[in-house]
């Protein structure tokens, strides 16, 4: 039960901040409007980092099925524990966006703008609809994620423990500004599949679809990515390094 509530509350707090600086930086009429790509890869590097000091100790703060599934491949996790990791991931993403939508509730519901931008305010949505490109995308990202993951927790590295969480959001804004500009880069299954049902479920004007021909690349691509990134760097990185 910790692992879910650690999980919950940390992918809470990951999806109120990261989909919060998307929100602000898009929607009509915020104080943040066309804050531009910057704002929101630093919003959401922040994001993660303050998710990994409120709950790190406690489970380790993966927030992403992604890191779950890395940590489960390289046995760092037991599988007993994964449904818990999985559940407070989801639920704390879908809430997460909900309390986003009634913080911006009042510029969701203005209709000065194309309505893709809103959607954008709960999930991911490509510049381009190439769905192989977008998966490679969604991939990449992923592996880049899961391979500093681990070698910022690497005992070898020698990288200060207390400082791994800052890492990691720098990693996470890394990615953003290099590989996010085609699909807004979900690299985490949670952070995309949940706030695009909460999408589906709540009703303000101008409404556009969910894009649901579009929801298996950003839960499907981190998956793979993780599986690569997991694979690379157990049997080629710490092969090198010697461990």
């Amino acid at each position: 039960m910790s692992i879910f509530l650690a999980e919950f509350f940390g992918t809470f707090l990951l999806v109120l901040l990261g989909n919060g600086v998307t929100a602000n930086a898009i929607l009509p009429g915020t104080k943040g409007e066309n804050g531009g790509w910057i704002v929101i890869t630093a919003g959401w590097a922040f994001a993660v980092i303050f998710g990994i000091y409120l709950i790190g100790s406690i489970s380790g703060a993966h927030m992403n099925p992604a890191i779950t599934l890395a940590f489960l491949l390289a046995n760092k996790i037991a599988l007993t524990n994964v449904p818990y990791y999985l559940a407070g991931e989801f639920l704390g993403a879908f809430a997460g966006s909900f309390l986003v939508f009634l913080i911006y509730k009042n510029h969701f519901f203005s209709t000065s703008k194309d309505p893709k931008f809103k959607l954008m305010s709960f999930c991911t949505s490509p510049t381009h609809s190439t769905k192989w490109i977008n998966f490679l995308a969604e991939v990449v990202g992923t592996f880049v994620l899961v391979i500093s993951v681990f070698a910022i927790l690497d005992p070898m590295n020698q990288l200060d423990s207390g400082l791994h969480g800052l890492w990691v959001g720098l990693v996470v804004f890394s990615i953003g500004l290099s590989l996010g500009g085609t699909t807004g880069y979900a690299i985490n299954p949670a952070r995309d599949l949940a706030p695009r049902l909460m999408h589906q479920l709540i009703q303000y004007p101008d409404k556009s679809d969910s894009e649901w021909s579009y929801a298996w690349i950003p839960l499907f691509g981190p998956l793979v990515g993780s599986v690569l990134g997991t694979f690379v760097y157990i049997r080629c990185i710490e092969t090198l390094l010697g461990v």
